[in-house]
């Protein structure tokens, strides 16, 4: 049986962690904190039923029900009011987190096309992990038959790394596939 990523983390990558950061307190050592998954609907201005399509399918690819987030500000160029619904997010911790970031790491990423790892970029100063999907077709929850638009979405992994250095070093234990440069 196949362990899961938090059992991996726990025994394997901690203590890894904390030898090659020079780490001695145990609640020091990097751990992820929360997941972000992001869908902008800017076209829910023109079409109102874009919003509930997205939201579904968003609770599909995480098995935990969005919010819709709303305009902060008005912008005339692109339609948009204060209070209009322009997107749909989720947050997920605990176990769910660890359940969606092992999917997008064993069946998510090799359904890419030409898939040659991410770059080390992706991992900001703070040491969190941005992905962007250009499609929601990549997760095997999704049915190509019943979508009405392609849409991308954005993931953001939050950690508790205090730069790039330990933020690209957990994930790199963690198995995230990066390019070798």
């Amino acid at each position: 049986m196949d362990i899961t990523l938090k059992e991996k983390y726990n025994t394997e990558v901690k203590s890894k962690l904390m030898k090659e950061l020079g780490i001695t307190n145990p609640m020091a050592v990097p751990h992820i904190i929360k997941i972000v998954v992001n869908v902008g609907a800017g076209e829910a201005v023109s079409n109102k039923n874009v919003i509930g399509h997205v939201e579904e399918q968003l609770t599909l690819i995480t098995g935990q029900k969005p919010i819709v987030t709303k305009a902060r500000k008005s912008i005339s160029a692109f339609k948009i009011r204060q209070g209009f619904p322009i997107g749909v997010k989720v947050t997920l911790r605990g176990q769910k987190m660890y359940e969606f970031l092992e999917k997008i790491i064993r069946i998510v990423m090799p359904r890419f096309r030409d898939f040659r790892g991410i770059t080390h970029t992706s991992v900001d100063q703070h040491g969190n992990l941005n992905l962007g999907f250009t499609e929601q077709t990549l997760f095997p929850e999704i049915e190509f038959d019943k979508i009405d638009k392609i849409r991308g979405l954005e993931v953001t992994v939050v950690t508790n790394a205090r730069n790039h250095e330990k933020g690209y070093k957990l994930f790199e234990e963690l198995g995230i596939p990066f390019k070798k440069v």
